[in-house]
Parts: C-alpha cells; structure tokens; sequence
C-alpha cells in the first residue's frame, strides 16, 4: 500500500492521527527534506528506509514504488497532498502499475496561518470565498488563461498565494491590476515557514506588500494572504442569530435587541 499522506505545515503535531499512524506502521518513507521537517520521522515505529525526495525525479520514486510493492510505502507530502503536491501523476502511475494507494489529507499552510493571526477567512458580507493560487513565473506555462492572479483580484475574497516570493512586485502589480477588488489599503499577511520554530509572520497591506515582501528575503516555504476578512469587526451570522432557525433549533424573536440575543435567550442557546 503506497499512502500519500500530508504532512501538515511544519509543526510536527499538525499531521492528522490517521497520518502519524501511516508513519508509525511504515517500512518504507519517501519524504521532501527541503519541505518537511525531519521531527515528524519520529513518528515512524519500524525503523523504515528512508528516501528523500528532494534530489529524485518521479521515476525514481516510481521505481521504488515498483521495487516494493508488498511494503507499506509513505509517500509524506507538506501541507496537504492534494494542493500543490504533484500527486496526480504520481496516481496516474499508481493506477497504471495496479498499485494500491490511498491518500491521508492534512493541515495547509493557509489554514495554519489563519489560526495563527487569529482570523476566519469567510466573513459574512465581505468573503464567502477562499482561493488557493499562485503567481504565473518560471512555470508559467501550467497556468489556464482563466485563472491568473489577476482574474482572481477582480474577484476579491480571501485568497492564498503560494510559491510567489520570488517576484514580490509582480505579485503587487497583479492584485492591483485594472479593475481589481483590491485596493492599496487591502490587509495583507505574509508567512514564512508557518508553524516552524523559526516561523514569522509580518503584517501588509497590498500597496506596501511589494516592499515588506522584499524585506523579509524569503524566497521560499512563503504563504501571502490577502482579503478584507483579514480585519475588522464581523457582521453577525446568520447561523447564530435567534430569529434564525434551520433543523436543529426554531427561530425565536424574543429577547432579541437590535438583532443581539438578549443574556436569558443567550442562555437557553
């Protein structure tokens, strides 16, 4: 069984139960040094052989893949496997080779920064969308026309661009482009490593992120999240709201002011 398993952002107790119980029963472990910290082999119990796949192309993983097809075989990917993780043609092997596979999610960058600052990235009336992207550069050519950054800006929400360090003004330039739902003074967060020990977190806006972006001098392992939810106070749910019911609770008007609950309603919710 070959199991694509997300390792989470960098904190070793960010992967999932069902993750570190891959580990635990693994023989063999096909992992990225560059990407993964070597702190969450130590959830391995049978003392695998070891591959780092940071030197390897995917016909060297195939083949071990194909050299141990009776093995319990971890394939551990950062974040979650299924983002930016190159996984598919992996299955697409996986599935040529009649190999038995599975894939065991995790916890991304974006979500662990999130936590970090503190802040939900669907606000009601200001973002009900989150987008995972990245800026068109050395691979640009992978990119659909529809889906550039820029398309995205004109969009709004809250969006999560990956692997775009490297070119901190055309990533300025983009979310500002013509017609953009952006605005100079749109918050910004730019993480670096999040949830490594050396882990840091500066706070931007769109017209400064160019700059604060360059500052910082990472290149690499670099989430920048941008959207309005990423400040400010919320409007109320709905969700929450006595005078709003769905199939678990009635809609109730009293006790409410201004659309609040008052403390005896509050109680009985």
């Amino acid at each position: 069984m070959i199991s694509f398993v997300g390792a989470g952002p960098g904190d070793p107790e960010l992967i999932t139960v069902a993750g570190a119980n891959r580990l635990a029963e693994a023989e063999i472990v096909i992992w990225a040094s560059s990407l993964v910290p070597e702190a969450l082999l130590r959830y391995c119990q049978r003392e695998p052989r070891t591959f780092d796949s940071a030197t390897m192309t995917l016909e060297d993983v195939v083949e071990i893949y194909q050299a141990n097809v009776t093995k319990s075989i971890v394939r551990l990917h950062s974040g979650d496997p299924s983002v930016y993780g190159a996984i598919q043609e992996q299955i697409d092997e996986c599935l040529r080779l009649s190999f038995e596979f599975e894939i065991v999610p995790g916890v991304t960058s974006l979500a662990a920064t999130a936590a970090r600052i503190g802040r939900e990235l669907t606000i009601p009336k200001v973002a009900q969308s989150v987008v995972f992207t990245r800026l068109a550069s050395k691979t640009s050519a992978s990119m659909p026309e529809r889906e550039t950054l820029e398309a995205h800006a004109r969009i709004g929400g809250s969006i999560g661009i990956f692997l775009s360090a490297a070119s901190p003004k055309g990533l300025q330039d983009a979310l500002l482009c013509e017609g953009s739902a952006f605005t100079e003074l749109t918050p910004a967060i730019i993480a670096i490593r999040a949830s490594w020990p050396d882990e840091r977190i500066v706070a931007s806006t769109v017209g400064t992120l160019a700059a604060d972006l360059a500052a910082t001098k990472a290149k690499r392992t670099v989430l920048v999240l941008v959207g309005e939810a990423l400040a400010g106070e919320a409007a109320r749910s709905h969700l929450y709201r006595p005078d709003f019911s769905h199939k678990f609770r009635k809609r109730s008007l009293a006790g409410t002011t201004s659309g609040r609950p008052s403390e005896a309603t509050t109680a009985k919710l």
